[in-house]
């Protein structure tokens, strides 16, 4: 996980940066007034900039205010993400509500669907997740593991161990189905069709 050792943490212009990636024709020229809806029309990215300014409170050792920022996040967003957390810039959450986030480090570019767990299992040790990560919705990442860069956990996996970079992990307890640069035919096994 090349990135994310070396991720410090991001600002509000590179996540905002992804979301015009994610919301607009690339071919477009980039103007304010549609940057300037995208700020406005996505009330993720508002949750986001709460976040980044209680990680600049805390960094800036600016007492209190760095809870109350978290606190206010979850009654207004449904979002729990701890400031200490180093996440780099590029943070993709489009749907906030039910998402809590406690991790070692996130790195850059990184999409967490709705209602994603990331945090500890049964010790105050928390996962690591790496650059272009994906988490679909509902997914759970629990415990000291290293979710490496690229990987992509589908939607309610409940993933315990490592997932190497490039991986594809489902399933309760997660499975990796697909690894980097392996064809994806056979990796499901066949649907049941008797009942």
């Amino acid at each position: 996980m090349s990135g994310c050792k070396h991720a410090s943490n991001g600002t509000f212009a590179e996540d905002w940066g992804h979301w015009i990636d994610q919301w607009t024709d690339p071919r477009q020229r980039r103007t304010f007034v549609m940057k300037a809806r995208v700020l406005w029309t996505h009330q993720p990215l508002h949750a986001i900039g709460l976040f980044r300014l209680s990680s600049w409170c805390r960094r800036h050792h600016i007492p209190m205010l760095p809870e109350m920022l978290r606190r206010l996040n979850t009654v207004l967003y449904g979002l729990d993400i701890v400031s200490s957390i180093p996440i780099g810039g590029g943070l993709y959450l489009p749907h906030t509500v039910g998402t809590v986030i406690m991790a070692e480090r996130i790195g850059r570019n990184v999409t967490i669907v709705s209602n994603v767990t990331i945090g500890m299992r049964h010790t105050g040790v928390f996962p690591t997740i790496g650059d272009d990560v994906y988490i679909g919705a509902g997914a759970r990442v629990l415990g000291p593991i290293t979710i490496g860069d690229g990987a992509v956990i589908g939607a309610n996996a409940v993933v315990l161990t490592d997932i190497p970079p490039g991986a594809t992990a489902v399933g309760v307890p997660a499975k990796i189905i697909r690894k980097s640069g392996q064809e994806r035919q056979n990796a499901m096994p066949e649907a049941r069709t008797e009942y």
